[in-house]
């Protein structure tokens, strides 16, 4: 079982389970609302209207756990706290209006978890048929204790231990043609973090029919790329990099023939050396290209400041940006004196 439950106190059948679970000697059981309450009453401004909601249950199966916490409402007020006024209280609010879609539970994850800190949507959808394999480790922030476990499986249980409220839909088939469309209705905005060509552009065309926002990270220098289809419903996916190539282009390419597509939407002049070195050794020295934790984590602030941008309703236009954290922690520049887009 891979979905939390939250209890409700008034519901009168609930009572009854969260019994049975506290009497079981098998579930463990963690009950700090003296402590969260205490918590937030100590907040400046105080918000006597929180104070009266009932605390709630929440059990996750998957750890044998019971744990207690505030109602919604002293949840997020208490939880939030530290985000004013870097987001603003009115701010925080709209955020849980906004829906957002991950397609890619790697760098994805970086992604879902960093959003869900922050309070920056009110629905999350992760899309993902992969298993979490030990190799992952070196860059998704899990355990070993997930191995084998659907990627989007693991992000949203990881999410639903720091918030519990937050709606988390799980996809752990992936998206394909037929599922797509249920995937997108009703998103705000979507970030696509997956490996296959022919499911990067599946989404993007998908995507701009619907006037839906594009937003991907790429680890190698920090490249994020912005596709505004809300904004400019004739767009070219991918900046133009590939003309109007759509999925049926690629049904009978081998992987050897879509390499180069890969390739020039990752514009090998601009890779970084040591990623331009490892690219010759992929499949004789090297199983595949290699990944760093901090570039992902990057990765994830970076598209994590692209929704909140979206979110706000502040500038944020189509294009392809670089944040090279190396080179600025080699070189001391001055991100802010380049341009911003690349």
């Amino acid at each position: 079982m891979s979905e939390h439950r939250v209890f409700d106190p008034s519901e009168r059948e609930h009572d009854s389970i969260v019994r049975g679970l506290i009497d079981d000697p098998a579930i463990g059981v963690v009950d700090t609302t003296p402590d969260q309450l205490a918590s937030l009453r100590g907040l400046i401004p105080a918000i006597a209207g929180d104070l009266a909601e009932e605390p709630r249950w929440v059990y996750y199966p998957w750890r044998r756990s019971l744990v207690r916490v505030l109602g919604p409402g002293g949840f997020d007020r208490l939880r939030l706290d530290r985000n004013r006024n870097k987001i603003t209280t009115e701010e925080q609010a709209r955020f849980r209006g906004l829906r957002v879609g991950i397609v890619g539970l790697s760098v994805g994850h970086a992604v879902a978890h960093t959003l869900a800190l922050e309070g920056l949507c009110g629905e999350l959808r992760l899309a993902d048929f992969d298993e979490l394999d030990l190799s992952n480790l070196n860059r998704v922030p899990t355990s070993v204790l997930d191995l084998g476990v659907n990627k989007a499986v693991v992000a949203a249980r990881r999410i639903s231990e720091l918030d519990p409220y937050l709606n988390v839909q799980v996809f752990a088939n992936g998206v394909t043609a037929e599922t797509l469309g249920g995937f997108l209705d009703g998103l705000d905005l979507v970030v696509e973090e997956c490996d296959s060509i022919d499911t990067k552009l599946l989404v993007r065309h998908h995507a701009r029919a619907r006037g839906i926002p594009v937003v991907m990270e790429t680890s190698d220098g920090g490249v994020l790329d912005i596709e505004r289809f809300d904004l400019e419903p004739d767009r070219p996916v991918f900046h133009g990099l590939l003309g109007e190539m759509d999925t049926a282009d690629l049904a009978d390419m081998t992987i050897e023939q879509k390499s180069p597509i890969a390739a020039t939407l990752l514009e090998p002049s601009k890779l970084t050396p040591r990623m331009i070195a490892s690219v010759p050794e992929i499949g004789r020295t090297l199983s595949t290209w290699p990944q760093l934790g901090g570039d992902v984590a990057l990765g994830g602030a970076a598209v994590t400041a692209a929704v909140r941008a979206f979110g706000r309703g502040e500038p944020l236009p189509s294009g392809r940006r670089r944040i090279d954290l190396d080179g600025l922690v080699r070189t001391g520049l001055d991100p802010a004196a380049g341009p911003a887009n690349v």
